[in-house]
């Protein structure tokens, strides 16, 4: 009885397989039948709906998944998580920044030191609750930074930041608790100093100054020109807090008005020479910026110098003081142009009256036609760039 049984189940398993087998011919054939034109386009319509928004679900997953990812290495292509060790005030709009990557990575320094050795760089600090981002210039290290030898071993980074009230990832970062997580990006060279480069004349505009501490640095730590190279900055500041101590290393007899009055509004008129505001300037105790510019100048004596202006005195960055400060290169007509750098960095309007606008063209911001004062003092064998 067990083998008829066993025989009786294997029949209705077989006739089982059999309707299935069935089954499937007559959907294969009734799905094979021919369709109307008008079916068949909506079909594809619908199949072309479906792979785009799973192709389009796909992409945007990739994405947030390469924005999310966190490397304990700074590189260019996802974000990684540094901590904020401390926020130092500079004046009553800017503070100096200092950032520690969350998880210790010895290669974090060769990827610094490179960046410093091609010339200016920066890297994007994010902020998350909008999803937004903003490149910021890193510090270099001097004889006056306040980093210990084991901030320095960690990879600590630091920032010279104003707070701008219109300014998102600013005001996000002036907001934030020290202990957070910000998380950062690049390096991102914003421009590579040639090798042959031995002269940089570096007009800074407020915090624009923090790329010309990085090339001063990043110039005079070569080792492969026989002849020291020289930088020489004029600094441009609205309040005297961002440069208080700081004294000009060029005599300039006569008032003037500064730019950043003519943005910012009209500032107090006073008949006063930019060697009384170094006299009034000098009294006072040296704001973070200047004590670094102080230390460079110190370990690098003669091929440092600075010009301080002043919105609150009235006095401004002129043609003639341009023209002063690239004539020591320029007596030297046996050099190559490639060796006379002017560099240009501060807010957009500083930049284009300096130098002309930059401009956007295919969704990159480009350099745009050269204008502005230095088009007027046709500097020939110099060239321009404008960070």
């Amino acid at each position: 009885m067990e083998n008829v049984e066993n025989v009786k189940t294997a029949e209705r398993r077989n006739l089982q397989s059999l309707g299935a087998v069935a089954r499937s011919v007559r959907y294969a054939s009734t799905s094979a039948a021919p369709t109307s034109p008008k079916s068949s386009r909506s079909n594809s319509r619908r199949w072309l709906s479906i792979v785009f928004v799973g192709a389009t679900a796909a992409g945007a997953g990739a994405y947030i998944r390469s924005q999310n990812t966190s490397s304990a290495t700074l590189n260019p292509e996802t974000f990684t998580k540094y901590s904020l060790v401390s926020r130092e005030p500079v004046s009553a709009t800017s503070s100096l920044f200092t950032l520690r990557p969350r998880k210790p990575s010895d290669n974090n320094y060769d990827v610094y030191e490179e960046a410093w050795q091609t010339g200016v760089w920066s890297v994007m600090f994010k902020q998350p609750q909008l999803q937004i981002g903003r490149d910021y210039t890193p510090l270099p290290t001097t004889a006056a930074t306040s980093l210990s030898i084991d901030d320095e071993n960690e990879g600590c980074l630091r920032f010279f930041i104003r707070k701008d009230p219109f300014g998102e990832v600013s005001r996000y970062l002036h907001n934030i608790d020290v202990g957070a997580d910000v998380e950062l990006r690049g390096p991102k060279i914003e421009c590579a100093i040639p090798k042959e480069t031995e002269d940089i004349l570096f007009i800074a505009g407020g915090t624009g100054i923090a790329p010309a501490l990085q090339a001063a640095y990043s110039l005079l730590n070569r080792k492969h020109t026989e002849r020291q190279p020289k930088i020489h900055i004029l600094w441009a500041n609205r309040l005297k807090d961002d440069c208080a101590g700081g004294h000009s290393d060029s005599l300039k007899p006569q008032p003037r008005r500064g730019w950043f009055s003519g943005w910012f509004g009209s500032s107090k008129s006073q008949d006063t020479t930019s060697e009384n505001v170094v006299d009034v300037v000098r009294k006072e105790d040296s704001s973070i910026i200047v004590r670094e510019l102080e230390a460079l100048k110190s370990q690098y004596p003669g091929q440092v110098t600075v010009d301080y202006y002043l919105d609150e005195e009235n006095t401004f960055i002129r043609k003639e003081d341009i023209r002063g400060a690239i004539a020591p290169a320029s007596t030297n007509d046996s050099r190559k142009s490639k060796s006379k750098l002017i560099l240009v960095s501060g807010p957009e309007g500083f930049i284009s009256y300096m130098a002309g606008p930059k401009v956007w063209a295919q969704g990159q911001e480009l350099q745009g036609p050269l204008k502005g004062v230095i088009k007027e003092l046709d500097l020939k064998d110099w060239g321009v760039w404008k960070l």
